[in-house]
């Protein structure tokens, strides 16, 4: 599966939403595409993950990436939306204690 990438700018935010899979083969798009969002100090970058129904290990690298550039340029980045199978895997690997995820998650959590 495919991942489509629809970057936004309003004010000094900048909206990411996401739809299709985050896997080895998507994950250097993301990457390419988020990474320079969170390089602006002061911006925000909000992810919506309403549309990734699967992500793996290296989806969650992307987003480790994402966050240090946040620490390094004095930004933020907020995940939003996330569906629960995809919010389990930053749960087990305890990124949710680290990351800002909105706690409104799809399907039930």
């Amino acid at each position: 599966m495919n991942l489509t990438i629809d970057i936004t700018n309003q004010d000094r935010v900048t909206y990411v939403s996401l739809v299709g899979e985050v896997d080895a083969f998507t994950a250097p798009k993301l990457k390419g595409s988020l990474l320079p969002e969170t390089e602006e100090e002061g911006q925000t970058v909000e992810v919506n993950l309403q549309d990734v129904n699967y992500m793996d290990s290296t989806g969650l690298g992307v987003f480790i990436s994402a966050l240090k550039s946040t620490k390094e340029h004095n930004s933020d980045l907020r995940l939003v939306q996330m569906q629960e199978r995809v919010y389990r895997l930053f749960k087990i690997t305890g990124l949710t204690e680290i990351m800002n995820i909105d706690n409104t998650v799809r399907g039930g959590m």
